[in-house]
């Protein structure tokens, strides 16, 4: 699995409830450049229009070899595929329990095919926000002590 973008905004102001693996209907254009690593997911979000659920404001770049007629947009809604029964579960719990659709990050299966994975999130509050930077600070220090120790050790 070769990660192609990542959204670590969304790990920081969500807490993550459930995970899914979706498809995406992309034109060629987008392919070639998410092939090239064209990709940003930090302000994107998911949205269930009419029963479908629509990738949006994700920024895919355009390639400078892309022909005039085969330009995507930018920005487009891009159609995540889902089963159906999925999705209804998805929008009930986003319009009875307040939860929130987001892509975490877009990657290539075993098939070579680009999928992504969909989180139902919940926001954090501030405080909480607070607690991970304290946490992952934490962690840092923790490893680089590790490594000091195991350093003197070799030497």
């Amino acid at each position: 699995m070769k990660i192609i973008a990542r959204n670590k905004k969304a790990l920081f102001n969500y807490s993550i409830i459930e995970r899914f693996e979706t498809g995406i209907v992309l034109k060629g254009s987008e392919v070639v450049a998410l092939r090239a690593g064209r990709a940003n997911l930090k302000d994107s979000f998911v949205r269930i229009i009419k029963g479908e659920l629509f990738l949006l404001n994700a920024h895919i770049a355009l390639l400078n070899t892309t022909h005039a007629f085969y330009k995507h947009e930018e920005r487009g809604a891009r159609k995540l595929l889902m089963h159906r029964k999925q999705i209804d579960k998805l929008f009930g719990k986003v319009s009875i329990e307040g939860y929130t659709l987001v892509m975490l990050d877009l990657y290539f299966n075993a098939k070579n095919k680009i999928k992504g994975t969909l989180a139902l999130v919940k926001g954090k509050n501030l405080h909480d926000k607070r607690e991970t930077l304290k946490k992952k600070q934490a962690d840092l220090e923790a490893k680089t002590a590790l490594k000091n120790i195991n350093r003197g050790f070799l030497k």
